[in-house]
């Protein structure tokens, strides 16, 4: 996302999106480094499907019911086909790919008169935040040959992640730049161990002094019979009171493997996911444990996600009128957050036998058609909450 032109000027801003921000582990973090690690690539694509996934319905909620606004021109546009070329899955996943690594997504509002008709999505490098103050933006798009256009704050649809202007998200991948930079530095060196076939380097030492010709051919010879590839595992052959001492210390002392296997814990961390989610676990984790982590995960990880987009779909896309006609949008995340097949059979059958749903209402938290018997929509209210029904005396009935 370009920043607004009040905070940031063009040379900062090519050095964030192109080069990236230096850590300290040598190592320039941008969005293209980042994703080349495993861990935030799967945090990022276990949070993008979990917004994806799920339903994405706009509702109409009444006096006697929530039923699905399908008379609605928003609701096929966002549940099925928000442009011509994405479905409602790949739009809302990529929007989570946008927000999760920049902060910021944005989608041209086109209008049909006053209906919406397309989301059209921008690149967030593409798009600059011009703050007018008091709540006011503007939108400045630049495309791909240099050329600009400013759209209005109505025109432009923007998701945020967490954010500490209230103006634009945060950047995640500046923030954790240190912990996703020694995660490439850990990586880097482990795969440059392999390469010379895990061999530490050090120093070949000889009696007596080289000259030029003879330390360019020892230098020749050691490159070619002891780096990596097809000559790992072969003896390396010393004459001449030759004596070879090591410098560097090894994958183990380095404890390299312990170090990218925390570097995982630290990305996840600050992306909210819990590292099992990116098939990364503990001998401690157990069937019963991972159950409730998954469980967990749609609690604390995706759920604040929905209902961050739910109400900025509500505050864009709805018009003041529909909103108090009571329509909303609503990620159906019942199927995601279920649990077991016996623990969603035994909450389903005690809220209908409780009273709470209908036998219908049931079926339909599991995608069954509903029944056709009549009584299936109505109430199973227990006896010990209304009493038992008495047969009326003689006296009652004449009176």
């Amino acid at each position: 996302m370009l920043l607004s032109r009040k905070t940031s000027n063009s040379h900062d801003l090519w050095l964030e999106l192109f080069a990236g921000q230096k850590t300290s582990s040598g190592y320039n973090v941008n969005i293209n480094s980042a994703v080349g690690v495993s861990a935030v690539f799967g945090c990022n694509r276990v949070i993008a499907n979990g917004i994806a996934q799920p339903p994405l319905k706009l509702m109409l909620e009444t006096d006697k019911a929530r039923i699905p606004a399908r008379d609605h021109p928003l609701y096929y546009l966002m549940s099925s086909k928000p442009n011509r070329w994405q479905t409602s899955f790949q739009w809302r996943q990529m929007v989570s790919w946008h927000v999760e690594l920049t902060g910021n997504h944005f989608s041209f509002i086109n209008r049909l008169g006053n209906r919406i008709i397309e989301l059209f999505p921008f690149q967030p490098d593409k798009v600059e935040i011009i703050n007018l103050g008091r709540g006011e933006y503007e939108y400045k798009v630049y495309g791909d040959k240099g050329e600009t256009q400013t759209f209005p704050q109505s025109a432009i649809l923007h998701l945020r992640g967490p954010s500490y202007t209230g103006i634009a998200g945060m950047d995640i991948i500046k923030i954790a730049r240190e912990a996703i930079g020694l995660s490439i530095a850990a990586e880097t060196a482990s795969g440059s161990l392999h390469s010379n076939g895990v061999r530490p380097s050090g120093v070949y030492t000889v009696d007596g002094e080289l000259s030029d010709t003879q330390y360019k051919a020892l230098a020749t010879w050691v490159h070619k019979f002891s780096a990596g590839g097809e000559n790992v595992g072969k003896p390396l052959i010393l004459d001449k009171a030759a004596k070879w001492q090591s410098t560097q210390m090894t994958g183990v002392d380095a404890q390299t493997l312990e170090t990218r296997k925390y570097q995982v814990e630290e990305v996840c961390r600050f992306y909210g996911v819990n590292p099992i989610m990116v098939q990364y676990s503990d001998k401690a984790t157990t069937y019963a444990s991972a159950e409730q982590m998954f469980i967990a995960h749609d609690r604390d990880c995706l759920a604040p996600r929905w209902t961050n987009y739910e109400q900025e779909f509500d505050a864009q896309l709805l018009t003041e009128q529909d909103r108090k006609s009571g329509y909303y949008f609503d990620f159906v995340e019942e199927g995601m957050i279920r649990g077991s097949i016996r623990d969603t059979k035994d909450v389903i059958l005690g809220y209908v036998n409780g009273g709470l749903m209908t036998p219908n209402e049931g079926r339909a938290k599991l995608d069954m058609n509903p029944d056709p018997d009549p009584k299936s929509n109505e109430l199973r209210i227990p006896v010990y909450l209304v009493g038992e029904e008495k047969e009326p005396t003689s006296e009652e009935v004449i009176k």
